[in-house]
């Protein structure tokens, strides 16, 4: 366990009015608090058994009513000893509860904590490793059901225990390797032996196959953003609410109708799509729809998939848009989408680079939508179940490991000193994603994007 640090309080349920809130603290002892909020009712405190009492405040007057629930140190969230006050969840009540807490545990050092100190001290007490921790704010925020099974497995240890598997085996062939280098004049060979090339090449293949899983997860976690973009009047807006499934975005025969950002998010085979309906691309004379143009520029900068939708009424040479051609974020994909079939008697359906439908009656979406999922990289519905909810650190990290492993394999028992070095970087990319090797800077950027109170 870490060094002793001060204890901590802080409201753990969101901002807002709800049937129950709760107060969180987390120290070495917690004594001061149970005896000044619970009174006479402190020594019926049990371990992990709900205590229903009130809360009083520094006069013996009721603050609110409701449940005390103690953990004590170490099997606890942060492996400190752990309070919770369930009450009542009003705003003021709350932050009346968490003041008293304050006052009650200011000799001791009691503060109010930073956004994720409690899951950074379970992460400094060895209750979670760093991926685990981060999967905790990856539960809290996942926007799919799939996402919150991702984050779930990587909560649960999978990510990690993976991620170990490939430490130790690094490691074995590390040590084999240093074997061989202590002793030469033995002309003992622990490599050749131990078959290190194929087991190295086994190595590759599974360090492979958890970063597939992880770029999976990633999809998961991060979604994919989705510009429709195009000429006025083409049908960007009956687009996006075709795919929405709602009437997100006004409709109407007159060019440039879309002005602003319209955005809405649907999940497809559980990957979340952020789609983005902007102003037709034109040059206009109009300041507001000039605005919007601006800011359908913006939007194509940041997006990973451009849906370039055109009228296929228009003549094929009329088809494609210059403008969308510039300014793309880098990597970023282009689909061509024929919109308004209906129109032309037009067969629905794929075609090289794009698809032709209608938004209007919804043939075609079906193709449209298992274009998205193929061009942001998903491997299918059955994909979802394997996948680790990772972080784009996590996939540097194992690219970083997949690069030495193959440096060793090139480099092979040809030079022994660069083989195990390999080996020993390989090893230390993989340690950074469960925080075997870490530093307070990247803990810093991790649990600072958390929420006070987890």
């Amino acid at each position: 366990m870490s060094a002793p640090l001060d204890p901590i309080a802080a409201i753990a349920t969101a901002p807002g009015r709800g049937g129950i809130g709760v107060v969180r603290l987390s120290g070495r002892d917690l004594s001061l608090v149970v005896s000044g909020v619970l009174g006479a009712v402190a020594p019926r405190l049990e371990p992990r058994r709900a205590l229903y009492a009130p809360f009083l405040d520094a006069s013996g007057r009721a603050i609110d009513a409701g449940l005390a629930l103690l953990f004590p140190a170490p099997h606890s969230y942060t492996g400190e000893t752990v309070l919770e006050l369930q009450g009542h969840g009003g705003p003021v009540v709350l932050r009346e509860l968490l003041a008293r807490c304050l006052e009650a545990g200011r000799p001791a050092g009691m503060r109010m904590a930073e956004p994720g100190e409690f899951t950074r001290r379970a992460y400094l007490n060895d209750r979670l490793d760093l991926a685990q921790a981060e999967a905790v704010a990856d539960l809290i925020d996942a926007g799919t059901a799939a996402a919150a099974r991702g984050a779930m497995r990587s909560l649960q240890g999978e990510f990690s225990a993976a991620l170990r598997e490939l430490a130790h085996e690094l490691t074995e062939l590390r040590a084999l390797t240093e074997a061989t280098l202590d002793f030469p004049e033995e002309e003992l060979d622990f490599l050749r032996a131990a078959d290190a090339s194929a087991r190295l090449d086994r190595l590759a293949l599974a360090l492979q196959s958890v970063t597939a899983r992880a770029r999976q997860g990633a999809l998961l976690r991060h979604g994919v953003n989705v510009v429709i973009a195009g000429a006025p009047n083409v049908g960007k807006s009956s687009l996006l609410n075709a795919l929405a499934g709602e009437d997100a975005a006004i409709v109407s025969a007159y060019p440039g109708t879309t002005r602003d950002r319209i955005e809405r998010s649907i999940a497809i085979e559980g990957v979340a799509f952020h789609l983005v309906d902007t102003a037709g691309l034109r040059a206009t004379s109009d300041p507001v729809e000039r605005m919007g143009v601006d800011r359908a520029r913006a939007a194509l900068a940041a997006a990973d998939v451009v849906l370039e939708v055109h009228d296929d009424r228009q003549p094929a040479a009329a088809g494609r848009d210059a403008a969308l051609a510039t300014g793309l974020a880098p990597g970023a994909r282009r689909l061509v989408v024929h919109n308004k079939i209906d129109l032309t008697g037009a067969a629905a359906g794929e075609f090289a680079g794009g698809v032709r439908l209608s938004a209007q009656s919804g043939a075609g979406l079906d193709a449209l939508r298992a274009m998205l999922l193929r061009v942001a990289g998903w491997d299918g519905a059955g994909a979802a179940e394997g996948a680790f909810l990772a972080r784009e650190r996590h996939l540097q990290a194992l690219a970083r490991a997949a690069e030495q492993v193959e440096a060793a394999r090139r480099h092979g028992a040809g030079a022994l000193e660069l083989f195990a070095e390999d080996l020993r970087l390989a090893a230390a990319a993989l340690g950074s994603i469960t925080g075997v090797v870490s530093s307070d800077e990247l803990l810093g950027q991790i649990f600072g994007r958390f929420c006070i109170g987890k």
